[in-house]
């Protein structure tokens, strides 16, 4: 076990001003909350006021579900092509990037849906198995991953399946999963895709990560 880690500062944010109501992003998939902000040190000590964007959803928690199997001795790990129009459309000084990437089976958990009822139901819409939620078993603790604007946490779950049981999956009714690709590969290519830069979204090479320290 490592040494413990030090409680970090208690430096705490206090709103001094909410101007969401002017913000121009609401009403959509993502909302804005524009605020005013103020953070008190641990001496007491408040600081002047200072905007500070943060974005919301009406769902705001995912998971991500890394599905395996064994051939030969040999972990194979499921991963699936996802478009993002977030990279495709961007208009930054380096334009658009490549926006078709191979991630784990993900989504956004409903409002009061448990993560394990979430994983399950993600697991059978994106890679077309049916488990059971008892056979998901957690795979180290939820992370935030950009905690610089959004609250959105990502629980982690690994489950083994048997591709025999595969069926079509039925994906949740967005253009954004029709015409997905479903490949597997062994757990070390994929790291190694990883390394290489061929597989770049975070969350999956954190879950595959995991999984390699529980099962190399």
């Amino acid at each position: 076990m490592p040494e413990p880690l030090p409680a970090p500062p208690d430096v705490r944010a206090s709103i001094v001003r909410d101007r969401s109501a002017t913000a121009s992003a609401v009403g959509g998939f993502v909302n804005l909350r524009r605020l005013e902000i103020s953070v008190t040190a641990p001496d007491g000590r408040v600081s002047a006021p200072f905007p500070f964007d943060i974005a919301t959803r009406r769902a705001i928690d995912a998971v991500i579900v890394l599905a395996h199997f064994t051939i030969d001795g040999v972990r194979q790990v499921y991963l699936r092509s996802c478009p993002r129009p977030a990279l495709m459309l961007h208009d930054g000084d380096d334009g658009p990037r490549a926006g078709n990437l191979w991630e784990l089976a993900a989504g956004l958990l409903e409002p009061g849906e448990a993560p394990t009822a979430g994983a399950a139901r993600e697991l059978y819409e994106e890679l077309g198995f049916r488990v059971a939620e008892a056979r998901l078993v957690p795979l180290g603790t939820f992370t935030y991953p950009a905690p610089g604007f959004v609250a959105e946490r990502h629980h982690y779950f690994q489950v083994s399946v048997n591709p025999a049981d595969q069926e079509r999956p039925t994906e949740d009714g967005s253009p954004l999963e029709e015409n997905a690709l479903i490949v597997s590969c062994s757990l070390a290519d994929a790291l190694a895709h990883c390394r290489a830069g061929h597989i770049v979204d975070a969350k999956t090479e954190l879950a595959l990560r995991r999984l390699a320290e529980l099962a190399p």
